[in-house]
């Protein structure tokens, strides 16, 4: 009898985790993802991306109050066409907002916004959200899920782990030009069943020069991801391993892992 209460915990830990994952999670599992809807996202990062065969997922706003600038910022057409080549739209706010600082209605309307936009072009409605300058809160995850999103993003520098991490509080890197030693290290954390996730700014970043990817260092990565043969995904893609309503129901956000970078 004693024994069989000792193995109730591991039995009970081992069913949840099952539920929460559809399929194991593979090594070298890498979620890209980009912020701010630069322009250089439509000119040099996408061409990349298709060249490789990567999917990625690109959180767009319109990000003041050089939004209407083709220079430095991609036009709704644009992203549009994003979604047409099979990349993840996905939500970032209307104005790069801090959503920690918002009242429900304006966290619904600066979402809103964004999801509009997207059903005005039919592109599919956007499912997953990343927080503006990693500003959140706890309510900014009671928020997400009354309006039923599925996965937001981070910050952290750290992997992310299914079974320990709420599906609200996605752990990233953000890249720059002068990190890339950690990002390299990064991709060796994609493995016993964590997953490894970037955050990407312009490609280069003109308007924000301190988020600046340069295009070559860009490029390198995405060989060295290539031809060490990792599954690079969207974030919606994760979908496809994790079932994100079982993970809210049973794992606790922690906000003491995310709010650092």
């Amino acid at each position: 009898m004693r024994a069989i209460l000792l193995l109730f915990p591991l039995l009970f830990t081992n069913i949840i985790q099952a539920q929460i994952l559809k399929q194991p999670i593979p090594d070298k599992l890498v979620v890209l993802t980009f912020d701010d809807a630069p322009a250089s996202h439509y000119s040099v990062v996408a061409p990349l991306l298709k060249r490789y065969g990567f999917g990625a997922t690109f959180f767009v706003c319109e990000f003041p109050p050089n939004y209407a600038d083709s220079t430095l910022y991609m036009n709704w057409r644009q992203i549009q066409a994003l979604d047409r080549m099979g990349f993840e739209i996905a939500n970032h706010t209307h104005t790069h907002a801090n959503v920690s600082k918002l009242t429900q209605a304006e966290f619904n309307q600066q979402l809103g916004y964004i999801e509009e936009k997207c059903d005005s072009l039919e592109i599919s409605k956007p499912s997953n959200f990343a927080y503006p300058g990693y500003g959140l809160d706890a309510q900014s995850l009671e928020f997400l899920k009354e309006k039923d999103y599925v996965f937001a993003r981070a910050g952290g520098s750290r992997s992310y782990d299914p079974l320990s991490d709420h599906p609200y509080l996605l752990p990233s890197w953000a890249t720059d030009e002068t990190n890339k030693e950690q990002i390299y290290e990064s991709f060796e954390k994609a493995k016993n069943g964590k997953i490894v996730i970037l955050t990407i700014h312009g490609v280069p970043d003109i308007e924000h020069p301190w988020v600046n990817t340069p295009p070559k260092l860009f490029e390198e990565y995405l060989q060295y991801l290539s031809d060490n043969n990792f599954t690079v995904i969207s974030m919606k893609q994760l979908e496809d391993y994790i079932d994100s309503k079982t993970a809210k129901k049973t794992i606790t956000p922690d906000y003491s892992k995310v709010l650092s970078n």
